[in-house]
């Protein structure tokens, strides 16, 4: 009889969570070498992250962001208002390069959401920035520093009556609300509802379902390209997405300059904060995983690189929570997979803590061959092929490159050939040389 799934040990958890992956329920191959493709670059990813066997070769992953559109011609802000261009590029993408992962388009969504929403905290191709151009954020405090309490009391109507008005110009009318907690007992239910006759929230509420429509279109088309990718032998590789604790506050709450005054001038409250959101960045990791059927979690790493803050604040305000993170998506069965942009040599003995096969790492700028002697042994790490080297080495600089890291890191398994940023643009011979030489030169002799 099949153990209940609160009587699963965490390894039982992954084990579940990776059969339903590789048995692909649902999706229709376009053909038996298709089926063969999709069911092997599971196997190859399994390999590298649980470190049970050597591959039968390096596997090899194509990040990018508006790389695969600007590869076609199609410039951000075409890829953000025409989903059908964008998924175009990207089935184009898959065909001609063929890697042996999808990194859906997902993550792009759709300028027309953002201008419903009068979406502040990001300026997008055609707003505020040259159609050409990639999206860039925008630094700001959208929690003050005197609002610590009021989130750690309750984030949730901290996030809907004080913060969404500030991020979104379309949600001022959330401010007049009620706290929901108000709803109680038949004496105060109808004067709870009063301020949803007020013309600015029922604008709010328009702006929802105005997005909440343009979202669903966007999303069916969404969903049936991660099938199509499917089909074509290409996984999706992320489950879902979270991110560091710190990296919620620091980077939507508080901003940089502020995060930073807060470690001085109120370490306390900080440490508070990072209690209370620890728990809802497990839970929002794990209902991904849950809905995709893929046991990851993507989560990109932000404040916590080298030079953003000294070892003794790492030690006390990032690793904890990020730690506990882990740990809490290890218990379900699910690998956190890390996009550790900037270097992070100074925080691998940090990562020594961690429980084997529990997490997946992805370096940038880190010096992937010390990384390799720290953690190698327990966790699964890839990338490291600079973004400058892509877009302007030749073929044969980057098939060096990928030789001496197939040949050095990639001794022994446990490794994934990636560069180690999202590219916003593409240059097609040194992708076509990374993917096609992987291919080659990085298969395992048995």
């Amino acid at each position: 009889m099949d153990k209940k799934w609160t009587e699963m040990t965490p390894a039982e958890k992954r084990e579940s969570r990776f059969k339903k992956w590789s048995a692909a329920e649902g999706v229709k191959f376009e053909s038996p070498d298709a089926e063969a493709a999709y069911k092997k670059a599971i196997e190859r990813f399994r390999d590298i992250s649980l470190l049970e066997k050597i591959p039968d070769r390096v596997p090899v992953m194509a990040l990018g962001t508006f790389m695969q559109t600007d590869l076609y011609k199609v410039t951000p802000y075409e890829a953000m208002y025409d989903v059908d261009k964008l998924l175009d590029t990207h089935t184009r993408f898959l065909k001609d390069y063929r890697p042996d992962y999808g990194t859906g388009p997902y993550l792009i969504g759709t300028g027309k959401v953002f201008e419903i929403l009068d979406y502040k905290q990001y300026r997008w191709p055609g707003h505020n920035l040259p159609k050409e151009s990639g999206y860039q954020y925008v630094e700001a405090e959208y929690m003050t520093a005197d609002e610590y309490d009021a989130f750690i009391d309750d984030p949730s109507d901290f996030w809907v009556r004080t913060l969404l008005p500030r991020m979104c110009g379309a949600f001022e009318g959330l401010k007049m609300i009620n706290p929901w907690t108000d709803f109680w007992e038949v004496v105060l239910v109808t004067t709870h509802m009063i301020p949803f006759g007020i013309p600015p929230v029922q604008k709010a509420l328009q702006a929802m379902l105005d997005a909440g429509n343009e979202a669903m279109a966007w999303i069916q088309k969404i969903a049936a390209f991660d099938a199509k990718q499917n089909g074509m032998g290409f996984p999706g590789m992320w489950g879902g997405t979270s991110k560091a604790p710190f990296d919620i506050l620091a980077d939507t709450l508080r901003g940089t300059r502020a995060i930073m005054l807060d470690m001085y001038r109120q370490p306390k409250k900080l440490e508070k904060a990072l209690e209370r959101v620890t728990p809802l960045a497990i839970s929002q990791g794990v209902r991904g995983a849950d809905m995709n059927g893929i046991p990851t979690v993507f989560i990109p790493l932000h404040k916590g690189a080298d030079g953003f803050m000294s070892d003794e604040q790492f030690k006390r305000f990032y690793w904890p929570s990020l730690k506990e993170t882990i740990h809490g998506l290890a218990e379900q069965g699910i690998i956190a997979w890390f996009f550790c942009e900037g270097g992070y040599n100074t925080r691998l003995e940090y990562l020594k803590e961690l429980p084997k096969y529990s997490s997946f790492w992805l370096f940038d700028r880190t010096d992937i061959v010390k990384a390799k002697e720290a953690i190698g042994a327990n966790l699964g790490i890839g990338g490291n092929i600079p973004a400058g080297l892509m877009l302007t080495g030749t073929p044969e600089s980057v098939k060096a490159y990928c030789k001496n890291l197939i040949d050095t890191v990639g001794k022994g398994g446990g490794y994934l050939m990636s560069w180690g940023t999202a590219l916003d643009e593409g240059k097609a011979d040194t992708i076509h040389a990374v993917i096609d030489f992987t291919k080659e030169y990085g298969v395992y002799k048995k």
